[in-house]
């Protein structure tokens, strides 16, 4: 036994050697190094056993939100919730996990402007309904007799005095703020992580991209993202119509967050991202392309004011050098593709897409009008 114990020790050794001992097999170095005595049918049997194992798979060993050196710690955004025990499991294969999300990005663009153009179609159907009720409401308060200080009258003329595009991205405002109030509660701090931050290294990959979009954790962050919002939201719906800017916006999100999924597995700087930002640049993008001479000002510095045409082109050098440079302020690859999706959209995207959108019409219409067959009766 006491021999078996050292032939085994041997055996590991002569593995170790056999680079440097003439290029000899671990069974030649442990004859050499054996008694003759005990190389008998048994021993031999025992060391084929053990030089023919097979090396165990390696497993993927889970990672924390960024990578590093083992002694960094973390550095996050202040924009970001604090995420340092949040562990994430990155795919061996990282190109794989963009399959999903692509699909994801296609299908829901298509969805959203499908149902931008179904939407639109309703809505001419209800002005022209409510034009006549408007007549009829008009008359019954002609001979109603008026309330004094009635708050829900109030709430209507302010609501009534808002532009088309400010009467609109009031609900988007609404939903980020109530986004905002449910990060503040402990209890829900992982599902937050989970489902209202964007990170190709997470477990759920799809739902994110559209959630982070009304997600922030950071009062400054939100209140930015929301100003630039309000103020551009006229202009842009303007340009679009409500109907075709609500589908440009939400498939602005999925889209620049996609961008993103992009940029961090190409550069291996897995983290999470939540905010308007991508989808925010996009309206911006698209009002500076179709308006390049308007002037623009900065919120705190209004007596500095430039184009929008050269606002653009600085806000995507900057981050294009962010993206490059490994910046970790902003997520500047969702910047730049929101940017780059808003060009495209209204140079092109508009003729592309919405323009084309009849034959969806049509087919609606005839649902609507003729309503879904009936079988089994005879014509």
């Amino acid at each position: 036994m006491a021999w078996r114990g050292w032939a085994q020790r041997g055996w590991g050794c002569g593995q170790a050697w056999g680079a440097s001992v003439g290029g000899r097999s671990c069974e030649e170095l442990t004859a050499a190094l054996t008694p003759p005595q005990l190389l008998g049918r048994r021993f031999n049997f025992f060391i084929q056993q053990k030089c023919g194992f097979r090396k165990a798979p390696r497993k993927v060993e889970p990672r924390r939100s960024d990578t590093g050196t083992s002694g960094e710690a973390y550095k996050r955004s202040a924009l970001i919730p604090p995420v340092e025990e949040t562990v994430f499991y990155p795919s061996p294969y990282p190109i794989r996990s963009l399959i999903k999300p692509l699909f994801f990005t296609v299908g829901f663009t298509g969805c959203a402007f499908g149902s931008a153009a179904i939407w639109q179609y309703e809505s001419l159907k209800s002005r022209v309904q409510s034009y006549f009720d408007g007549i009829k409401a008009d008359w019954l308060d002609s001979i109603r007799p008026q309330k004094e200080g009635d708050f829900r009258k109030e709430i209507n003329k302010w609501w009534n005095n808002l532009s088309d595009g400010q009467r609109t991205v009031t609900g988007i405002i609404a939903a980020n703020v109530l986004v905002f109030c449910l990060w503040r509660v402990p209890s829900l701090q992982r599902t937050m992580i989970r489902y209202f931050t964007s990170n190709p290294a997470s477990k759920v990959l799809c739902s994110p991209m559209l959630l982070s979009t009304f997600s922030h954790f950071s009062l400054f962050h939100m209140a930015a993202n929301m100003y630039v919002l309000w103020s551009f939201s006229s202009s842009i719906v303007n340009i679009l119509g409500q109907e075709q800017f609500m589908a440009v916006y939400l498939s602005a999100g999925v889209i620049s967050n996609f961008v993103s999924y992009v940029g961090k597995v190409a550069t291996g700087r897995y983290g999470p991202s939540l905010g308007a930002s991508g989808a925010i640049m996009t309206v911006l993008a698209a009002v500076c392309t179709k308006i390049p001479e308007g002037r623009l000002a900065i919120i705190f510095l209004p007596m500095f004011t430039f184009t929008a045409g050269n606002a653009l082109k600085a806000i995507i050098a900057m981050d294009t050098a962010g993206m490059i440079l490994g910046w970790k302020f902003f997520d500047h690859a969702a910047h730049l593709g929101g940017a780059l999706f808003g060009i495209w959209y209204v140079t092109y995207g508009h003729e592309l897409i919405w323009k084309n959108r009849e034959p969806l019409v049509k087919i609606w219409h005839e649902i609507r009008t003729n309503g879904p067959k009936k079988g089994g009766g005879s014509k």
